[in-house]
């Protein structure tokens, strides 16, 4: 059943066109992503959707009676109130009279003297045993918790922005709707919590339309796609992996039906510069052809973001963390942890939002001191901060003086490039560089912020939540440019597809402020959480040896084996032991302490499979003594 449709719908601001006259459809169980660069226009599709907002031209189209819920990337709460309050801020009946009650109980709890609040409490009670309404304000309570905010009766006004979302979303969910439209959901909320929304909405049985960059959460919730473009609207049936196929194949036949244009217009030139006479019908016909075909425009080719990666020099030293510790109100957020950032480090930083991951970012770049240990910093260290909320930026300056007052021009790999062609190839055309920052977007401001972090040149990078309001396109992009960026990278991020393309290490933020640290991206951290495993180690491959034995009689070889392995273990004790002097004694030698630890995995690995073998071959050795004695 179609639920609502969007007929012509044309929106413009100044002269750059969002929608050209776009027409689609929703119908009950869709589950549409939006796709598209910042700035065409997906969160105000959502607005004009929602009734938010209105097009220039065209109309929405709904069925009698649909029911709409919306969040919006900024939720704003109009009255005062706590967090229930909040929730069940709606027109329908029964979350009004759930409100209600809240509210009554607040009151009541505040003043326990006032009878009028009590008899408030039972009669809603009351009601509320009539309407079944209990089970709502359950399902209130859990899906805030699974949201990370358990303070029901706390003050709205007292939550930060991203608690203020998570209520909203709450809101969202649990409201009566036919069709749910979601603006950025997956922002502000940790990895656990994305993975358990993106459970939810699969489950979720009615209507949903929603503005995402997280790949990951398109691929498993979305199965239609929608594609904004330069004012152009392109509905793909299935997911994102399935868009990414589908917008391929749309490409290609652009491309080959622009070849053959091409291909049509230099053999009827060429019949033209042979002085063909154009007198007949025919000939005036054909030259007509022709100049209908010249007069087509060419497929636009889409605009591309392209770095050359390019960094300052970054000497042996780098960063180091030693022992240091972190609280705050008796909380501790980091406790006792120390690393060496080593040159090509790709580090991924996880936890549970509150948990101490900026904490830490911050006290990595010397802009926090810690309460206990040392941060060390190499004397050619040059920082790049990409952080959660755009540096200060005066809405009236221009887009190209913003980047100039970095740099004008960037060195790269090729050479050099000035700041307008860096501003071209972010998708800043030379029209909307003489503009002021205030007539941007949210996400093409962050883009804009990007771009002055990479144009500083920095050779070590911290990005904190980087993916918020940053498109799909940026996003590929900035991935490919950190594979080739010669420093180091750390990324605080939610996005579980982002770190499996850029991390090759974990810090996982666990309790009491330890930080733990796992090999690989995010799903091979995930993989290692539900099967604990020993920590790899890449210099040597570790052999295993089968327990269970075939035979009771030992060969010469092993028997020889037996005989020394004792030996040889305790050869490895002792050079684990004066690795570790060694290691105590150049503390502050960088080169010298790489080289020891590297030496020290390889050790412990081989005595770890020496132990292995010594217990496979003493088994063996009392089972052949048995057997013997038989």
């Amino acid at each position: 059943m179609n639920l609502l449709t969007v007929e012509k719908l044309h929106k413009s601001f100044g002269n750059k066109i969002l929608f050209n006259d776009i027409t689609f459809g929703i119908n009950e169980g869709d589950k549409i992503g939006i796709i598209g660069v910042n700035g065409t226009g997906k969160s105000t599709l959502l607005k004009i959707i929602a009734g938010v907002d209105k097009g220039d031209s065209g109309q929405i189209v709904t069925m009698n009676g649909l029911k709409i819920g919306y969040l919006p990337q900024t939720p704003i709460f109009y009255h005062k109130g706590t967090v229930l309050q909040q929730v069940f801020e709606s027109n329908d009946k029964t979350m009004q009279l759930v409100k209600e009650y809240e509210t009554a109980l607040t009151n009541s709890m505040a003043n326990p003297q006032d009878t009028y609040w009590q008899k408030q409490v039972a009669t809603l009670t009351e009601q509320m045993d009539k309407k079944q309404a209990w089970s709502l304000e359950s399902e209130a309570k859990t899906i805030l918790t699974k949201l990370g905010i358990t303070q029901f009766q706390q003050e709205v006004s007292q939550l930060s922005g991203g608690q203020k979302k998570r209520v909203a979303l709450a809101r969202a969910l649990i409201s009566p709707v036919d069709l749910l439209i979601l603006d950025e959901p997956t922002n502000h909320i940790d990895n656990d919590t994305v993975e358990w929304l993106e459970k939810y909405l699969f489950r979720y049985t009615k209507a949903l339309i929603m503005v995402t960059h997280d790949r990951y959460f398109l691929d498993r919730v979305a199965n239609r796609t929608i594609e904004l473009e330069q004012g152009n609207l392109y509905p793909y049936e299935g997911n994102y992996s399935r868009y990414l196929e589908l917008k391929a194949e749309r490409e290609e036949l652009l491309q080959a039906g622009e070849r053959k244009r091409q291909n049509f217009l230099r053999t009827e030139l060429e019949w033209v510069r042979r002085g063909a006479q154009a007198r007949s019908t025919k000939q005036k016909a054909r030259l007509q052809r022709f100049e209908e075909i010249a007069a087509q425009k060419a497929p636009e080719e889409r605009g591309n973001i392209e770095i050359s990666a390019s960094s300052a020099r970054l000497g042996k030293k780098t960063i180091i963390a030693e022992h240091i510790s972190k609280s705050y109100h008796f909380t501790t957020y980091i406790n006792d942890f120390s690393y060496i950032l080593l040159h090509h480090d790709r580090i991924g930083i996880v936890g549970k939002n509150g948990c101490g991951k900026s904490t830490l970012v911050k006290i990595l770049t010397g802009t926090l001191q810690p309460d206990s240990g040392t941060i060390e910093m190499g004397e050619t260290v040059k920082i790049g901060v990409f952080s959660q909320e755009n540096e200060c930026m005066e809405p009236s300056q221009k887009v190209i003086d913003y980047i100039k007052d970095i740099a004008e021009y960037v060195p790269t790999v090729d050479g050099r490039i000035t700041a307008s062609q860096m501003l071209e190839k972010f998708l800043f055309p030379l029209d909307m560089q003489r503009s002021p920052i205030s007539t941007l977007s949210g996400g093409e401001k962050r883009r804009l912020y990007l771009l002055r972090v990479l144009m500083d040149t920095p050779n070590i990078l911290f990005l904190d939540e980087p993916t918020n309001d940053l498109d799909i396109q940026t996003l590929t992009i900035l991935e490919n440019y950190l594979d080739t960026f010669p420093g180091a990278v750390i990324a605080v991020s939610h996005d579980r597809y982002f770190l499996d393309k850029i991390a090759n290490r974990i810090f996982a933020f666990e309790k009491d402020g330890f930080i733990k640290q796992y090999e690989g991206g995010y799903s091979d951290y995930k993989e290692q959480q539900e099967i604990p495993l020993p920590v790899a180690v890449t210099t040597v491959k570790k052999q295993t040896y089968k327990t269970t034995k075939k035979t009771k009689k030992m060969t010469y070889t092993e028997q020889r084996e037996y005989e020394t392995i004792w030996e040889k273990i305790s050869n490895l004790e002792q050079e684990l032991e004066q690795l570790q002097q060694q290691e105590n004694e150049v503390s502050s030698d960088y080169i010298k302490l790489q080289e020891i630890v590297v030496q020290k995995e390889k050790i412990e690995t081989e005595l770890e499979n020496a132990m292995e073998r010594w217990i496979y071959l003493s088994e063996l050795a009392e089972e052949f003594e048995k057997s013997r004695g038989e």
